[in-house]
């Protein structure tokens, strides 16, 4: 036998399951909010602070004070933070190394040399260690022009060796000569650039940088620093030839450090500018 339903009783009961399939979806992305909101993503939680010039006389967004320094470290201390190195970070993704409870990276971008004169003594003073990524010509030319002025000097070659044998730096590339905010954007490829001649205009410049490391230093850097925060996806694969196994970028967000080597490339750092006081720019880093 059949039994027939009527249209208004067919159209109400569809209603009701729609409402109730509709309801359960509701309730489950609910569930899923409350469980899950408060997750972090997989990882361990990796702040990074991108200094630049620790001056006694700052100016503009890119110096500090040695003092405002020294608040930092001490900051950092007290809160149970421990700095770690590209080397830690690298042997961690690969397997074979460990990290501390709380790490932070801390680095410096141009190479001044009052990262020598000024931020190696506080960093000496604290226990803790950085990244200085140094523009080759800078070095090769202007420090070698007019070196050790406190308030703008690059570091020389001579510099660059004394600040590793400190055992607390390691030095990074932020190209040989790619530092400008020009049409080109950093070291990035150009509207309409062939990308095999991108690739080899990259390939030289920042080549001859790890060479004139070679020679002066005995080592290559492995960490490489975006001029001007500007990335590009096809510089990527001429880093990795060279030999980097980590680049920093200049958006301000946290990083998570897994077992997968690819997680250092492209670390987000926060710019540490004398706008803040050491607790306000701390809160908004290791929040």
């Amino acid at each position: 036998m059949y039994r027939c339903f009527s249209g208004r009783k067919l159209w109400f009961l569809l209603s009701v399951d729609i409402l109730l399939v509709a309801l359960w979806l509701l309730s489950a992305a609910v569930g899923k909010a409350v469980f899950t909101d408060n997750v972090p993503p997989e990882g361990i939680f990796l702040p990074v602070v991108m200094y630049h010039s620790i001056s006694p006389q700052p100016h503009g967004d890119y110096q500090i004070t040695p003092e405002t320094f020294a608040q930092d470290l001490q900051y950092l201390q007290e809160n149970g933070y421990e700095t770690v190195s590209i080397e830690q970070l690298h042997a961690y993704t690969e397997g074979t190394g460990t990290l501390p409870e709380h790490p932070i990276l801390l680095t410096f971008d141009d190479g001044f040399y009052n990262n020598l004169s000024a931020a190696l003594p506080l960093l000496e003073q604290y226990d803790m260690c950085a990244v200085i990524s140094v523009v080759g010509y800078y070095t090769d030319v202007t420090a070698a022009r007019d070196p050790h002025s406190e308030r703008y000097s690059y570091l020389t070659w001579e510099d660059i060796r004394t600040l590793q044998a400190s055992g607390r730096i390691e030095i990074g590339s932020h190209t040989y000569d790619l530092h400008s905010n020009d049409e080109r954007a950093g070291c990035s490829i150009r509207y309409g650039e062939d990308e095999e001649a991108y690739a080899d205009m990259l390939r030289k410049d920042v080549g001859l940088l790890q060479t004139r490391m070679l020679h002066e230093t005995g080592t290559t850097p492995t960490v490489f620093a975006y001029p001007y925060g500007f990335v590009c996806r096809e510089s990527v694969p001429v880093l990795r030839e060279l030999g980097f196994v980590c680049t920093l970028t200049c958006y301000e967000k946290p990083n998570y450090i897994t077992r997968d080597p690819d997680c250092l490339f492209g670390l987000f750092r926060y710019n540490r500018s004398p706008d803040y006081t050491t607790e306000a720019f701390f809160a908004k880093v290791l929040a």
